[in-house]
């Protein structure tokens, strides 16, 4: 089944959905070890190119994956779920989907601030050209250390949307033994 239904998600965002998260768990564990890297050790510039490389296919695919559910349906929650636990469910997707794209974004708006004024090479391949940011008062280094910090608090708030996400799923298969975690495992569910 290529397509989602009303009872099950179809084989295409199934493989978005694990791509998605496995490049995104990996980035974030990535991310906070290079943190603790020498900034001018040429070794983590390479590490820090990579880590933007996998950002922006992060970014293409969360694209593609807001395409795909906006011209799909997405499958019903099983109808005996309390209402408060629907609305923490769509609250909960919602702030995934807006850090999925936060993440990448703010990436690129902090590189593209930065008064080192490095490039991003993709995959050593080509050269994504920078986004144009404002300047406070002429001060690019200002821009930067914002969405630096936006970029390094939003990992944060990411790390904990996930574990909240996989907390949910682990209740509906062992507490509520529902079929919400099956339907993203088999689109067979």
């Amino acid at each position: 089944m290529i397509r989602n239904t009303r009872s099950a998600y179809g084989i295409v965002a199934i493989a978005l959905h694990w791509t998605i998260a496995t490049l995104i768990i990996g980035m974030l564990g990535f991310g906070l070890y290079m943190v603790t890297l020498p900034i001018f050790e040429p070794a983590t510039y390479s590490l820090y190119q990579l880590h933007k490389s996998i950002g922006f296919v992060v970014l293409a695919l969360v694209s593609l994956r807001i395409l795909w559910k906006i011209t799909g349906i997405t499958p019903d929650l099983p109808a005996e779920m309390p209402v408060w636990e629907k609305l923490a469910a769509h609250l909960g997707h919602i702030s995934l989907y807006a850090l999925m794209l936060l993440m990448p974004l703010t990436g690129w708006l902090l590189v593209s601030s930065s008064p080192l004024g490095l490039p991003t090479v993709f995959f050593n391949l080509f050269q994504i050209p920078h986004l144009p940011t404002p300047e406070f008062l002429g001060q690019k280094a200002d821009v930067s250390a914002f969405f630096t910090a936006v970029h390094g608090w939003a990992a944060y708030a990411f790390i904990a949307v996930i574990l909240a996400h996989v907390g949910a799923a682990l209740k509906h298969y062992f507490i509520s033994k529902d079929k919400v975690l099956q339907r993203m495992l088999s689109s067979k569910a």
